[in-house]
């Protein structure tokens, strides 16, 4: 029992420490694949280059920002993702040239799994021309939005 309480706390804190910290980027599966022995592949230059036209392909109404565009995939029953949906809007309004674009991830499984999103909310800031620069898996807090938005 005492065992099973530790691990619960130390779980807990785990959880509290990195949800919605903002870490690195993920490579398309596609591009992740390595070849067979004796077959060579071609990788592209930005392993994210295409990650847009993907998001196009499913909303097509998605736009991007001048500056950055904040992607959040959420769910209709995840209260985190209401949290993120008003923390990334308050920082489209409050930075310029930022957008906010909000993806159903229950409607859009193709892309969730293409893109490698494991849960909700997720958000993604994208550069002006649509690559990844870095990914939060929870709800990010308005501080650690704007500090990715440096590094679009």
């Amino acid at each position: 029992m005492v065992v099973a309480v530790v691990a619960a706390l130390a779980f807990g804190g785990y959880r509290l420490l990195t949800d919605g910290r903002f870490r690195g980027t993920h490579r398309l599966p596609v591009e992740q694949r390595t070849p067979a022995e004796g077959l060579s592949v071609s990788t592209p230059a930005e392993p994210t280059s295409d990650l847009w036209s993907h998001v196009v392909a499913a909303v097509p109404e998605a736009t991007l920002g001048d500056k950055a565009t904040l992607l959040q995939f959420s769910s209709a029953f995840c209260a985190p993702c209401r949290v993120t949906r008003r923390t990334l809007s308050e920082v489209a309004e409050l930075v310029p040239g930022v957008e906010h674009l909000e993806v159903d991830a229950e409607h859009h499984l193709d892309l969730v799994r293409r893109l490698g999103i494991l849960r909700t909310p997720t958000t993604l800031v994208l550069d002006a021309s649509g690559r990844e620069v870095t990914r939060a898996a929870g709800a990010p807090r308005k501080e650690q939005v704007l500090s990715a938005l440096g590094s679009a």
